[in-house]
């Protein structure tokens, strides 16, 4: 290198060398070798290069809680927020989502199926039943933009706009969830078609129907 660094490759090693150097072969053996262009770039994560994936995301939250904190007062509400969220998250984990954050009473998760999201979703509000509190639940499928651990785009707020319609115990998912769908078993009745706040065009919107 430049700053007289050295290296010695060997056979069957991986190496990345970067720009400003000079090599040469040592021995009589011929020189094979296989090289990436950009591999800098070609081995990181969508996260990390900011790419858009395609994933289902998936909101929840307590409903009422405002008026659960005033009942019950801070440290009692605390305790049982702790509770919720244990639980929220191992269904989540059951269904090898990715939380991606807990924003006060709620949470928002990533999965790589639609199939996965609404079967976390529909444990949901039976896993904190004892807890007094109900949990909605709302659906949606697009593109997400990873970056820096925050999942952003149009895709998310439509999420979060579908789980502000979801009632006391429901599992809301967009259309474009729905017919995804198709063969998993789940059944779903209408809830009609909905603007949703920001954006463009009523939607239609199912209900998971429970077995």
């Amino acid at each position: 290198m430049e700053d007289g660094t050295r290296l010695v490759i060997g056979p069957g090693e991986a190496y990345e060398i970067p720009p400003g150097h000079d090599a040469w072969v040592v021995g009589e053996e011929p020189w094979d070798s296989v090289e990436f262009t950009s591999a800098r770039e070609f081995g990181l994560s969508p996260e990390d290069l900011g790419e858009r994936v395609l994933a289902t995301i998936l909101f929840s939250d307590i409903v009422a809680s405002t008026a659960l904190v005033e009942r019950l007062g801070d440290h009692a509400w605390a305790k049982l927020l702790h509770e919720h969220n244990v639980r929220i998250r191992a269904a989540i984990d059951r269904y090898r989502g990715r939380e991606i954050g807990s924003i006060g009473d709620g949470f928002l998760a990533l999965f790589d199926g639609a199939a996965k999201a609404v079967q976390a979703a529909a444990l949901m509000d039976a896993a904190v039943g004892d807890l007094g509190v109900r949990v909605r639940v709302g659906i949606h499928t697009g593109e997400v933009e990873l970056v820096g651990g925050q999942a952003r785009g149009v895709a998310v707020h439509a999420a979060a706009r579908v789980a502000s319609l979801a009632g006391p115990g429901e599992v809301l998912v967009s259309g474009t969830t729905r017919d995804l769908l198709d063969g998993s078993g789940l059944s779903f009745e209408s809830r009609g078609e909905h603007e949703l706040k920001g954006l463009s065009g009523a939607r239609p919107m199912f209900a998971l129907r429970r077995a």
